[in-house]
């Protein structure tokens, strides 16, 4: 066939909006979603997906390829209008919602996006300045724009047609946390996602049907927000905190009150939650799947968890730009045994392709270590106008995710840091998990967090931040003999420190860069006052 000759084969892709669609058909008085005391069953849910898209199109003009950018902490509305977007062809851009309003204003720039839809909470975001955003819209009764629940309501009973979408089409724009630099958009299409839905139900949650129940207790801005949309796709409802702050009481209570069988969350948040009292109060033996991720789970809160929860953990490694999808550690292979296998993310996805390479791209045999790079229907579609983060993270068809690990003889992969995280003191390289993951075996230390510093002499040195578990008393020099007992001399931090608890980043996880210039303004004020 000529490269002329146009291919028989469609590339058309199911609009990511006609789930909602088909569970209003198929299950109209089953509930959706549930928010305190308000509960909306999928006829009800659908019918308002379709009116905001209505009062998309008509108000904001809203065609498809438009960008949409909605700052907002979890709602209902939020939750909505990423299906009202994905209906009509448009990209849904939601932003992390504890950001800054000049992270918001970068997000208008880089997106370019044609309206804000803006929560009520944040006055400040809705007030920057962004020629290019024709419409503002508000989430409840505010002092800017026009409140989107009363414009609704003059669409009820609307349904703009599903837009023709093809498997490559844009449906979201996934921003990185932006641990370093400016955070980059991954765009996320609507075949992908279909893959990442259907992979996702395959290997976190098998077997989900409308008779599960899920739990939110992360921003659906992100990882959360493709956990419900999964479980949106079998029928089951999304319930929704009421307390705007993380309250392992109110968990534990829907939990209870639900019979929740699965949410997802990340390592610190489900701490918190096995820490607290309330977990031996109350009846969460409906439980069967808690699947974290974001960041490594030490091996000490593994072992705690699986003896307050039982088999239930799921572990899975992949970012934004793989949508989650790179490796899974099912119940199966959580042990609080000798079997386990320490330290390990799992296996590879289904329908996905692991490798660790070398620097040259070559593929390294078991045991070696090297970047994580992987390749399958998960792989996003490239970062939104950038070319160059496009050029260094993509190498022969592979995507480079930055993290460094190996595989063993059966496939299980290892991750052992991030290219970012390593450091080099005295000319050997050092990848901080190895220590964290020592210092939290000591029982008297709850959190950790170890980076390098700069040094004259080494160049960098080691220096760990720790949090003591209540009740417990230690002191620098014990725990670095502690540590001597257990890693190679070089490997020792040079430095202690002891905080009352370690900052997290807007999505609950350790973040070293904000510990960091923490640590870095304590040293700069204790020097000032010597």
């Amino acid at each position: 066939m000529s490269k002329d000759t146009a291919s028989p084969f469609s590339t058309r892709a199911m609009n990511l909006a006609h789930l909602v669609e088909q569970q209003a058909r198929r299950l109209p008085d089953h509930p959706a979603f549930i928010w305190g005391d308000a509960t909306w069953n999928w006829q009800a849910f659908d019918a308002r997906v379709k009116a905001m898209a209505a009062v998309l199109a008509t108000e904001g003009e809203v065609q498809k390829g438009d960008r949409v950018l909605v700052q907002s902490q979890n709602c209902n509305q939020l939750f909505e209008s990423m299906f009202a977007c994905f209906r009509l062809g448009a990209i849904w851009v939601p932003a992390n919602f504890r950001g800054m309003p000049s992270d918001l204003a970068w997000m208008v720039e880089l997106s370019a996006a044609k309206v804000l839809i803006c929560n009520a909470a944040f006055p400040e975001h809705a007030a920057i300045e962004a020629p290019n955003l024709a419409t503002r819209l508000s989430i409840g009764s505010a002092d800017f724009g026009r409140d989107i629940d009363t414009l609704m309501e003059n669409h009820t009973g609307a349904s703009p047609p599903l837009a023709a979408v093809d498997r490559d089409d844009p449906a979201w724009l996934f921003f990185t946390s932006g641990t370093s630099g400016r955070p980059k958009a991954s765009v996320l299409t609507h075949g992908q996602l279909s893959f990442v839905i259907n992979n996702h139900l395959s290997d976190l949650v098998p077997g989900a049907t409308e008779v599960d129940a899920s739990l939110v207790v992360a921003p659906l801005s992100h990882g959360a927000g493709m956990h419900q949309l999964m479980l949106m796709a079998r029928g089951a409802p999304t319930i929704l905190p009421v307390s705007p702050r993380f309250d392992t009481d109110e968990i534990w209570s829907l939990i209870e009150h639900y019979k929740v069988t699965n949410m997802f969350t990340v390592p610190t948040i489900l701490k918190m939650m096995v820490e607290a009292p309330a977990v031996e109060r109350v009846d969460h033996s409906s439980l069967r799947h808690i699947i974290y991720a974001g960041a490594p789970m030490y091996r000490n809160d593994q072992i705690k968890a699986q003896d307050v929860l039982g088999q239930v953990l799921v572990q899975y490694f992949g970012l934004g730009e793989v949508t989650g999808a790179i490796t899974v550690l099912p119940p199966r292979d959580h042990s609080t045994g000798t079997d386990m296998r320490v330290g390990t993310c799992g296996f590879a996805r289904t329908g996905m392709q692991v490798e660790i390479q070398d620097d040259t791209g070559k593929a390294l045999a078991a045991g070696e270590t090297g970047e994580i790079c992987v390749v399958g229907g998960a792989v996003f579609a490239g970062y939104w106008q950038n070319p160059e983060a496009n050029a260094e993270s993509f190498r022969n068809g592979w995507f480079r995710t930055g993290d460094i690990g190996m595989m063993d003889d059966n496939g299980y992969v290892y991750i052992t840091g991030r290219a970012s995280d390593m450091f080099i003191s005295g000319g050997s390289n050092i990848y901080p998990r190895e220590i964290e993951e020592k210092i939290l075996y000591h029982p008297a230390i709850t959190e950790t967090a170890v980076f390098g510093m700069p040094d004259p002499k080494w160049g960098e040195i080691g220096v760990a931040v720790c949090v003591l578990e209540e009740g417990h008393d230690l002191d620098a020099g014990a725990l670095d003999d502690y540590l001597r007992e257990r890693l190679a001399s070089y490997k020792l931090p040079r430095q202690y420190f002891f905080w009352d608890e370690l900052p997290k980043s807007g999505y609950g996880k350790l973040s070293k860069r904000i510990i960091r210039a923490e640590l870095e303004t304590r040293l700069q004020a204790k020097g000032k006052n010597t």
